[in-house]
C-alpha cells in the first residue's frame, strides 16, 4: 500500500511540484506547494515521510551539489526513481554533532572512503525505490590520521545505497548496510535505522568502506546540511500542525455524531440526549485545538511565504529582510506546532472519552506519531537555546527588532478596528514584556543564568508570535457576511479564546525569566 500510495504521488509530478521545468517541474511558489503537501501530512505522515525527506535532499544538493552530482542524483529523486535521507545522528551522538566519529578517508580518485554508524535515520532502507540516496556528516582526517574536534571538522557527502554508472545505471551495490530497525511509539509507516558504514559486507571496487562523493567544500559539511536542516525543521512543525488538525477534525466530526446527557439544568431523563459538541467543555477543547492547530498552520504557511520572499522579492532588502524573519521564526515554527498541537491531539482523544484510549478510533495514533516532533530535528530544549542564545542576538538583534516592527504593524492596524484594539493592546504588552525581559537576560552577565530558562522563554516568544497571526486572521475576518460568513467567525472566536485563555499564559512565564531564576540550574546531581 505504501509503495503504492507513493508511486501515485510521484506519477502526479508532486515530488518535483517546487522544482523547476527542467526537472519536471511545477515551479510552484513554495508557499502553494507546502499548502498543498499538508494535506499529504495529515493524511499519513508516515508515508509522506519518504517523499519529503527526498525533497529536502534534493533542495540541498541544488543549493549544494556540483551539476553533475545533480543530474546524477537529484535528477532520479525528482523523477521518483532513487529517495533520499539525511544521516547526522549516532548512537554515541545524537543532537551533539560536534562528537560524531564516522570517517570519510580520501581516495586517490577524489572519492571518500566512510566508515563508522548512523542512528535514527528516517527512511534509511526500505524497497520503494531503485536507490537510496543518504547525504551523510563525517570528519576527514587530518595529515596525522586524527579527526579533527569539533564541528569544523566535518564535513558533507553523498553516500548512494548503489553505486551509479556513469550512463546513470545503477552499479554495484555500496558498503552501507541496515544494522538494525528501532522499534518506535509511532511514525511507524516510516522505518528508522541504524546504519552501518563501511564494516565490509559489501566491497565496492573490492575493498571495504561506502563511497562517498563530497558534497561543497570540505569541513562545511554542517553549514551545508543546515539547508535540509532548517528545510526539515519547517517541515517537522508543518507536520505537527497537520497532525493535530486531523485529530482535531476526528473530534469535531466525534462531537457531532456522539449523543450523551443533557444540558445542566435539564433534569427530564425523558428528553432526548445531546450531541457532546453541545456541552460547554467539550466546545473549551474544540476552541482550544481550533486555535493551536490553525494557529500553528498561520506561522508555518507564513514562513514558506518568507522562504518566497527570500528568493524572489523584488528589492534586496526585503530579500534580506525575509531571510532574517525566516532565521528567527524557525526554531518557534518547528517547536510550538510540536508543543501545542501535540496537546490538540491529547485534546482530541480525550473529546472521545474512553473510545479515544481504543484503537477503534484513529486519534491515539496521532497523539503517538506526533510526539516525536518535539524530539527530532533539533528537541524543544535546543530550539529554546537556539532562539535564545543565538537567533535574538545575531546580527546586532537585526532579526529581533525587525519581526518586533513587524508585529507593531498589525497592531497598528488592530487599534483602528473596533472590536479587535483590547487584543491589539494585550499583544502590545506581550512584545513589550519580551523586549524588556530579553534585555534583562543578556543583562545578566553570565550565560549559564541567561540561557537557564530558554524554554520558558522560547514558549512565551512562541504563544506571543502565534497570537500575532491570529490578529492577522482576525483582521481577515471581520465584518464578514455572506455564504461563508461562519468560516470566519469561526476565526473570530478561536482568536477571542487564544487572546483570552492562551496569550495570558506568557506573563507567568517572563515573570519567572525576568527574575533570572536560577531553580533548574542549581539542582544538582546528587538531589534527585
Amino acid at each position: 500500500e505504501v509503495k503504492t500510495a507513493i508511486k501515485a504521488f510521484c506519477d502526479a509530478g508532486l515530488m518535483a511540484a517546487g522544482q523547476d521545468y527542467d526537472f519536471g517541474g511545477m515551479q510552484l511558489p513554495v508557499l502553494i506547494e507546502k499548502a498543498g503537501l499538508a494535506y499529504f501530512k495529515g493524511a499519513n505522515v508516515g508515508t509522506s515521510s519518504y517523499p519529503f525527506l527526498t525533497i529536502g535532499n534534493a533542495n540541498t544538493l541544488l543549493k549544494c551539489g556540483t551539476p553533475e552530482q545533480i543530474e546524477t542524483f537529484v535528477r532520479p529523486m525528482m523523477e521518483g526513481r532513487f529517495f533520499g535521507t539525511m544521516c547526522l545522528s549516532e548512537p554515541q551522538a545524537g543532537s551533539s554533532l560536534s562528537d560524531i566519529v564516522t570517517r570519510a578517508e580520501p581516495q586517490p580518485d577524489g572519492t571518500y572512503r566512510l566508515k563508522g554508524n548512523k542512528m535514527w535515520i528516517s527512511a534509511g532502507e526500505h524497497e520503494l525505490s531503485e536507490n537510496i540516496v543518504h547525504l551523510v556528516l563525517a570528519k576527514v582526517p587530518d595529515e596525522n590520521g586524527k579527526l579533527i574536534p569539533g564541528v569544523k571538522g566535518i564535513s558533507l557527502f553523498i553516500v548512494p545505497k548503489k553505486l551509479v554508472n556513469p550512463d546513470g545505471s545503477l552499479g554495484e551495490r555500496n558498503d552501507v548496510v541496515l544494522a538494525g530497525l528501532n522499534h518506535k511509539m509511532g511514525y511507524r509507516g516510516t522505518t528508522n535505522c541504524l546504519l552501518n558504514f563501511g564494516e565490509g559486507k559489501f566491497k565496492p571496487g573490492g575493498q571495504a568502506g561506502a563511497i562517498g562523493y563530497l558534497v561543497g567544500e570540505k569541513h562545511k559539511g554542517l553549514a551545508n546540511m543546515f539547508h535540509m536542516m532548517n528545510e526539515a525543521r519547517i517541515g517537522v512543525g508543518l507536520g505537527a500542525v497537520m497532525l493535530g488538525y486531523t485529530g482535531y477534525l476526528h473530534a469535531l466530526e466525534y462531537a457531532r455524531e456522539r449523543p450523551q446527557g443533557r444540558h445542566p439544568m435539564n433534569k427530564d431523563a425523558a428528553q432526548p440526549q445531546i450531541p457532546i459538541v453541545q456541552h460547554t467543555d467539550v466546545k473549551r477543547m474544540l476552541l482550544a485545538q481550533k486555535s493551536y492547530v490553525e494557529g500553528g498552520l498561520a506561522l508555518n504557511l507564513y514562513c514558506a511565504r518568507l522562504v518566497d520572499d527570500e528568493r524572489t522579492a523584488e528589492s534586496e532588502e526585503a530579500r534580506r529582510n525575509a531571510s532574517l524573519l525566516l532565521d528567527i521564526l524557525t526554531p518557534i515554527a518547528k517547536s510550538w506546532p510540536s508543543q501545542w498541537c501535540l496537546e490538540a491531539n491529547s485534546l482530541a482523544i480525550q473529546v472521545h472519552g474512553g473510545y479515544g484510549y481504543t484503537r477503534e478510533y484513529n486519534v491515539e495514533q496521532f497523539y503517538r506519531d506526533n510526539r516525536l516532533n518535539p524530539i527530532h530535528e533539533g528537541t524543544h530544549g535546543i530550539q529554546g537555546l537556539d532562539l535564545l542564545g543565538r537567533k535574538v542576538s545575531m546580527h546586532g538583534g537585526a532579526a529581533f527588532k525587525l519581526l518586533g516592527a513587524e508585529v507593531q504593524k498589525t497592531i497598528a492596524k488592530a487599534m483602528e478596528v473596533k472590536e479587535l484594539a483590547g487584543f491589539a493592546r494585550a499583544l502590545g504588552a506581550a512584545l513589550q514584556r519580551i523586549e524588556k525581559v530579553t534585555q534583562a537576560l543578556y543583562a545578566a552577565g553570565d550565560m549559564n543564568k541567561t540561557l537557564a530558562n530558554a524554554s520558558a522563554y522560547l514558549e512565551a516568544f512562541g504563544h506571543s508570535v502565534v497570537a500575532w497571526g491570529w490578529l492577522e486572521q482576525a483582521l481577515l475576518s471581520v465584518g464578514k457576511t455572506g455564504h461563508d460568513a461562519d468560516f470566519y467567525r469561526g476565526k473570530l472566536q478561536a482568536c477571542t479564546y487564544f487572546f483570552k485563555w492562551e496569550l495570558p499564559k506568557v506573563h507567568p512565564q517572563l515573570d519567572l525569566l525576568e527574575s533570572i531564576d536560577t531553580t533548574t540550574l542549581d539542582m544538582q546531581d546528587a538531589w534527585f
